[in-house]
């Protein structure tokens, strides 16, 4: 009876464990990857393909959900606003919210699915194969090869990414306003101006960076610590977009509540 209720607390106390201990491989990787920055002269040569597969390859994918993301904002503004409210404050809601929310947050997660599975899957077929073991044999230091040029591809070019869905998903917006909402162009622009702020631009950007960390370094760390072939794989490309799903989402409310 005793062992039965002592059961959650011992729950509890291994997850603290396994969070604890998660945190510690983290930082030893991630500060033993920032030492490895020094070592130009590895991860120079793999950083512009980094960034064609993480930032130009994702572009597709990014605008065609900025497109709909655009067009469902404007049919739902319009739908919200009738009455009282003009017209123009459509211009004014998709501007806003493709800027400040669903331009940075919905790309990082649809980024979070297709980048992060794919670097860790890479490395967890490299740690599970002995890749990255042959590599620490050969003294060729594994994290300025591997995790330094995926890193700073995803630092780069998310906000390139996210910046390019804001503005699709505003003309789509624009597109929709126009053709279903029997709105004119200068009543578009005038609520799409008229609570604009630069700062907008850059919060979306600011919050950008932090998400291509995030998704690039959840997939370096788990597919580094990959175990248990084919199988671990898997559960490592899972956990990989899971956690940073999560984080985008924390990130998401820490950056709100500290830069607006």
């Amino acid at each position: 009876m005793f062992e039965l209720l002592l059961r959650p607390f011992a729950a509890v106390g291994n997850l603290t464990l396994a969070g604890l201990g998660t945190m510690g491989r983290a930082w030893t990787l991630f500060s033993g990857a920032a030492a490895s920055v020094r070592n130009t002269d590895i991860w120079t040569p793999h950083l512009v393909p980094q960034m064609a597969r993480i930032g130009v390859a994702s572009v597709p994918i990014a605008l065609f959900i900025a497109t709909f993301t655009g067009i469902v904002m404007s049919l739902q503004a319009s739908y919200t606003l009738t009455g009282a409210i003009p017209l123009y404050f459509v211009g004014t809601l998709v501007g806003k919210t493709m800027i400040l929310e669903l331009g940075p947050v919905l790309t990082g997660l649809i980024l979070a699915g297709r980048v992060g599975a794919n670097i860790s899957a890479e490395l967890g077929t490299m740690r599970v194969t002995e890749q990255v073991d042959a590599l620490e044999t050969l003294a060729y230091d594994p994290l300025a090869y591997l995790v330094v040029p995926r890193v700073l591809a995803g630092v780069l070019m998310f906000p390139i990414v996210v910046l390019l869905a804001i503005s699709i998903g505003i003309l789509a917006g624009w597109f929709t306003a126009l053709q279903l909402l029997e709105m004119s162009s200068s009543e578009f622009v005038k609520g799409l101006r008229l609570y604009f702020a630069p700062w907008d631009v850059w919060f979306a950007a600011i919050k950008s960076v932090s998400f291509g960390a995030v998704v690039t370094g959840s997939g370096c760390f788990y597919g580094l610590h990959t175990e248990g072939g084919a199988e671990g794989v898997g559960a490592s490309t899972t956990r990989a977009v899971v956690v940073a799903c999560m984080i985008i989402v924390c990130l998401d409310a820490f950056w709100a509540a500290v830069l607006l």
